[in-house]
């Protein structure tokens, strides 16, 4: 629900560099500037959800985003919780789940060229990754430029 334009909008959390965590989010159209944001998080419907400690906030001081550190998700979810309030008092929570990540290149790119066959064998591992532990979950595609 909408509670009079205050919910957030847009809400996004994308995992880069294997461990760090950045979510973001719009103000509701027609939040007052007293309107405030508050996320927490868990990775399994059984932990308790753990508050943003480094919130990225608006010129009004609202609470419009928020950075994670040392982020762990075994499996492919992580659940976020928002809170609002307006004056200091709750008016509504929001309850998502999401699993964007932006993954880190190929590891140890090796390249072998031969004038003798006229070609190159190249070689790599996969990309460290928060989640992923499958080789097969991964499709690859090279561009190769001649120089």
């Amino acid at each position: 629900a909408d509670m009079n334009g205050t919910a957030i909008e847009n809400f996004v959390c994308v995992i880069f560099n294997v461990s760090f965590m950045n979510c973001t989010w719009h103000v509701g159209r027609t939040a007052s500037e007293d309107t405030q944001y508050f996320l927490y998080w868990k990775t399994s419907r059984k932990e308790d959800f753990t508050g943003c400690q480094n919130y990225i906030k608006d010129n009004c001081g609202r609470h419009t985003g928020c950075r994670f550190q040392n982020v762990t998700i075994e499996n492919k979810r992580a659940y976020f919780l928002v809170n609002v309030s307006r004056s200091g008092q709750n008016i509504q929570s929001i309850s998502d789940y999401i699993t964007v990540e932006k993954l880190t290149p190929p590891l140890n790119v090796t390249v072998n060229c031969t004038e003798a066959s006229h070609g190159c064998e190249i070689w790599w591992q996969p990309p460290r990754t928060s989640h992923v532990k499958r080789r097969a979950c991964f499709k690859y595609e090279i561009v190769i430029e001649n120089k």
